[in-house]
């Protein structure tokens, strides 16, 4: 039987577009980080911020190498939604889709590439792939989620 359907509340979003290059790439980790230790509380404990601060680093890195399409930005997209923090990054090149969760191959010792997703597999709790097929927004959106930690009262 399936689980019934969870509804999902988001209370706060950063949203920013910013450069298809490195220093756009960088700027989107140290973005993401300092919102959350702006918004504080769970947020802003140590283990979620390492694990966004990868995740973002590796999915607008992914943006910028193979999803660039000169002249565009990318978006990156933080959002507190229930029991979680998400990150969207958005590019706008369609055609080169990445593997869907529980298809990622680790690259070989020797490879340039191929660690970025296997990090996001490994520290998300849940992400996917989704596309984005409008005429004038074409692109696709990698999202994940970190879950926040569970504190019990004392």
């Amino acid at each position: 039987m399936d689980a019934p359907p969870t509804t999902v509340t988001v209370s706060r979003t950063l949203a920013q577009r910013l450069s298809a290059t490195p220093r756009g790439a960088q700027l989107a980790r140290h973005l993401a980080v300092a919102q959350l230790h702006a918004w504080g509380g769970p947020f802003a404990a140590a283990e979620v911020i390492d694990k966004v601060s990868v995740i973002v680093a590796e999915l607008a890195a992914n943006a910028v190498t193979h999803g660039r399409v000169p002249g565009r930005d990318f978006e990156l997209r933080v959002s507190l939604v229930t029991g979680s923090v998400r990150v969207e990054v958005t590019d706008t090149l369609a055609e080169r889709r990445p593997p869907a969760p529980g298809g990622v191959r680790p690259g070989g010792p020797l490879d340039d590439g191929g660690r970025g997703l296997v990090l996001v597999d490994a520290l998300a709790d849940r992400w996917e792939v989704l596309s984005r097929d409008c005429a004038d927004a074409p692109g696709k959106t990698v999202r994940a989620e970190v879950d926040l930690p569970f504190r019990r009262s004392p």
